[in-house]
């Protein structure tokens, strides 16, 4: 048997991605709590990698959308000292324009995509700063640095996420802890379905399936990666981005405006 890790906890687990990652986290060597609204298929999940895999399998029925169950998971980060992974995966998307999108949907998707998220990840933080480790995988989206793409509050949410990572990578760098933003591009789940625009539909050369996804990102994660995108061929690519955007970063507040607005300021002249 792999030597035990830890336990790690991931939302959004009984089926697609959040799925993926139960199992090959359980076979790196992860007890597993997973986190979902369908009873029926996380303990048919569970049942299935804690006799493949002989690691120990908690379920924890909860919607996270829903005050009261997001509190019993964040809870239960914060007094189980044996977490040693977060996966923030719960998330759900939209397709269509914003024109034409039901609000308290949208509504919805903000309190899953951005809301849960930052919760359980703040009730998981103070405990792995206490204990010097510890690993947190959020679920971000190509949309994240494509906005136009699709919904454009979807894109808001996961570009929230891409966001808060990266500040966490800086708050928590010297502290032990690990951060990982994973944008993933299409993605053969469930997702599409959810969001209005079935995968059928999709060009088959731009659809990934979820367990490449899950596995190049978990690479990603090994090799060191803050930021990881399974789809983008050219690394250098997304490092020339981050270089511009950090090099950018020192110039964005002045108390002059740019001259380029050509705001002319005349002293008053006393008598």
């Amino acid at each position: 048997m792999t030597q035990a890790k830890g336990t790690a906890l991931i939302t959004g687990a009984s089926t697609g991605i959040g799925a993926i990652y139960a199992d090959r986290l359980a076979k790196r060597g992860y007890d597993l709590i997973l986190v979902a609204r369908n009873k029926q298929r996380l303990g048919t999940l569970a049942r299935r990698l804690a006799t493949n895999t002989g690691r120990k399998v908690e379920t924890l029925e909860a919607d996270l959308t829903a005050p009261a169950d997001l509190q019993r998971v964040e809870t239960l980060l914060r007094i189980h000292d044996g977490i040693s992974v977060l996966v923030n995966n719960a998330g759900i998307g939209a397709a269509d324009p914003l024109v034409v999108s039901d609000v308290g949907k949208m509504e919805d998707m903000i309190r899953l995509n951005v809301t849960a998220l930052m919760r359980l990840t703040y009730a998981a933080v103070p405990g792995f700063v206490a204990r010097g480790n510890g690993t947190i995988i959020n679920i971000s989206s190509v949309v994240a640095i494509a906005p136009e793409v699709l919904n454009g509050v979807y894109g808001g949410t996961k570009a929230f996420v891409l966001a808060f990572s990266q500040s966490l990578v800086h708050e928590l760098a010297d502290k032990g802890i690990r951060v990982q933003a994973v944008l993933p591009g299409a993605t053969a789940t469930e997702f599409w379905d959810v969001a209005g625009k079935p995968v059928h539909e999709l060009p088959a050369q731009i659809v990934m399936s979820a367990d490449d996804m899950v596995d190049a990102a978990l690479a990603g994660l090994d090799l060191g990666e803050t930021v990881t995108i399974p789809s983008l061929a050219d690394k250098a690519e997304w490092d020339r981005h981050e270089t511009a955007r950090l090099a950018m970063s020192s110039k964005l507040s002045s108390a002059i405006p740019a001259p380029r607005y050509n705001l002319h300021r005349h002293e008053s002249v006393s008598a």
